[in-house]
């Protein structure tokens, strides 16, 4: 037995068999609602929604552009995105962070769709928190992370633009 003091309001003892797969399956539970309720105490509907069911997430073989980019609270974030003339058709991303990060990389996929590469350029941090109903200060620098990475993303995209354009010129005048 394994004494697991955050249950014991549901369980007095705090012991809990985990031959007994009944009884683990309880503490499980009790466990969920305990960081449920933390986290619906700290983050906004908004924020939860998207970092448990996040879209647009892995990476993408194809991608026009892409970027990782490492924050100063150690999470890594890495974006992905396919243009044409200029317009983003399709975001991805791809994190190790915590829900906060997975939050704002769902939600920044969806913000970019369909702006042009110039407009997403000049996306800033509070544009994604206020699209998320707010960010606890302690995780505002997950917008940052993103913005980052989307910034570097689409340098990433415009080079590689401009390569295929040079490659093209090249080609045309031999």
């Amino acid at each position: 037995m394994r004494r697991i003091p955050e249950i014991s309001a549901i369980d007095r003892t705090g012991d809990i068999d985990l031959n007994d797969e009944d009884e683990f399956n309880r503490a499980v539970d009790a466990i969920t609602r305990l960081i449920e309720s933390a986290e619906e105490e700290e983050y906004s509907e908004e924020v939860i929604r998207e970092y448990r069911n996040p879209s647009n997430v892995g990476r993408m073989a194809d991608a026009d552009g892409s970027a990782t980019f490492k924050g100063p609270c150690e999470d890594t974030m890495e974006l992905y995105i396919k243009q044409k003339n200029g317009i983003i058709e399709s975001c991805t991303f791809f994190t190790d962070g915590c829900g906060a990060s997975i939050a704002v990389g769902s939600r920044l996929t969806k913000m970019v769709l369909n702006l042009s590469l110039e407009e997403a350029q000049r996306m800033m941090p509070d544009d994604i928190i206020e699209s998320l109903c707010g960010l606890p200060e302690s995780h505002r620098h997950c917008a940052e992370l993103g913005i980052v990475t989307l910034r570097r993303c689409i340098s990433d995209c415009q080079a590689n633009l401009k390569k295929v354009r040079n490659q093209k010129f090249n080609l045309e005048y031999r």
